[in-house]
């Protein structure tokens, strides 16, 4: 019989819920103005689609950033704490996001505003880069047995919060205003409520304590002085496994959001408000699909095998791109449905699965890094790479580079010998 949570966990589990929805709706703010306004406003006209193509290359200087992040943060959180170095996360993303609000666009300012642009894209990314990990670890070290999973899963649900809150302010403010008047200004509206919820997340992390498993670890050696160093040179091949079997969350999540709303208007013919509201319907199944992986995980399989049937599903979601996205309504909600519910089995449990990987001294660092590296290389470019298929071969490309990711997770999740406990190190590959 599995011990029930402790009443008090709920500040803790609050606590990475929402430190999570705030960074990710900063993240998906971004995300959501770079796919509907960010090209024209920013860079200078030029051939069909290039402005796209270069609105969604900013959405990918994050990416880039996440692993300096998680390697800046995930070094103090594993010398001084949790607690401290999620604050300066949030932080760093809510400021970050805040200022775009403010910037001056290409018309105005010339080659200034899209540097300007990508550097707080930069930071937005190097903070989110030590968030991810921090709030996993939050929840799971606080976990009681039985529970790892749906404790990890907190973090996770941040996420579908998270895009509700950004894409269904968009939508209010396209029903709200014209178009001249978001493209003018009703766009930086998001971006400065950033500043209100950062505000509201800082004052929730700054009531916490450190988590138990830190503590402990703190009591039987000192912290290493180098974490970096002494997980790639004792965990290296937890760090790659785990990398590439986060690969498939991202490739899913980015296809269904970022890119298929800018294709969805800019090629579909659908107005903004039709799309958002089909995506917002569609999040939906991914918040299910995310705590139903995670029940799953605690009470009939391990998380690495329910990671493993996720990427089977995304995988078989990847051929249904071109036939279910044909300028249809059901057809786009049905594809965005499946893609995100599949997302949610390749995302849930990964709060849990990828800090098992690693014992508590370099949980931080090692966590962070697989997460962000694997952001890099399933997220970072896959809207960028998305719309160059799509207009170059069709979507029926885009839907094999959604496959291919997710088998190559699959791969990793396979190889990858299982843990005998959640809180031993799997270094081995078979």
């Amino acid at each position: 019989m599995t011990d029930r949570p402790h009443p008090s966990h709920a500040r803790v589990l609050l606590a990475s819920f929402v430190g999570t929805t705030i960074e990710f709706y900063d993240f998906y703010v971004y995300a959501t103005a770079a796919a509907l306004v960010f090209g024209e406003l920013f860079f200078p006209l030029g051939a069909p689609g290039a402005q796209q193509l270069a609105a969604f290359a900013t959405l990918a200087v994050a990416f880039f950033a996440r692993p300096v992040g998680s390697l800046v943060f995930g070094h103090f959180g594993d010398r001084i704490g949790r607690k401290s170095t999620l604050v300066a996360s949030l932080l760093t993303m809510g400021v970050s996001t805040t200022l775009v609000a403010v910037l001056p666009t290409y018309a105005t300012a010339g080659w200034v505003a899209p540097v300007a642009l990508c550097f707080l894209r930069f930071g937005q990314g190097f903070g989110l880069g030590g968030e991810w990990g921090g709030a996993a670890l939050l929840a799971v070290e606080h976990a009681p047995p039985g529970w790892r999973a749906r404790y990890g899963s907190a973090p996770q649900l941040g996420a579908p919060a998270g895009f509700i809150a950004a894409n269904g302010l968009f939508l209010l403010l396209g029903l709200w205003l014209s178009p001249a008047e978001f493209r003018d200004w009703g766009w930086r509206i998001p971006f400065a409520i950033s500043a209100i919820l950062v505000a509201l997340g800082l004052w929730i992390r700054l009531k916490l304590t450190e988590t138990p498993e830190f503590a402990a670890s703190l009591e039987e050696a000192p912290p290493p002085a180098v974490p970096i160093a002494e997980l790639l040179g004792q965990h290296l091949g937890a760090t790659l496994a785990g990398t590439v079997g986060a690969i498939a969350c991202f490739a899913a999540y980015y296809v269904g959001t970022a890119f298929l709303l800018g294709y969805g208007t800019k090629t579909l013919g659908f107005t903004m408000q039709q799309f958002l509201l089909m995506q917002l319907g569609a999040i939906l199944f991914m918040a299910i699909g995310i705590y139903l992986a995670a029940w799953l995980a605690d009470n009939r399989w391990d998380e690495r095998r329910v990671l493993a049937g996720g990427c089977v599903a995304t995988i078989l979601v990847g051929f249904t791109i071109a036939p279910l996205m044909n300028g249809s309504a059901a057809g786009a909600f049905a594809f965005l449905s499946l893609t995100l519910f599949a997302m949610g089995f390749v995302y849930g449990p990964l709060g849990a699965w990828l800090p098992g990987l690693f014992p508590a001294r370099v949980r931080y660092t090692g966590a962070s890094m697989a997460f962000n590296v694997a952001g890099v290389i399933g997220g970072g470019l896959t809207p960028l790479v998305a719309q160059g298929l799509a207009m170059e071969r069709g979507l029926a490309a885009v839907g094999l580079y959604l496959s291919g990711a997710a088998a190559l997770s699959l791969i990793a999740l396979v190889m990858i010998r299982p843990r005998t406990t959640p809180a031993v190190p799997v270094d081995a590959v078979l």
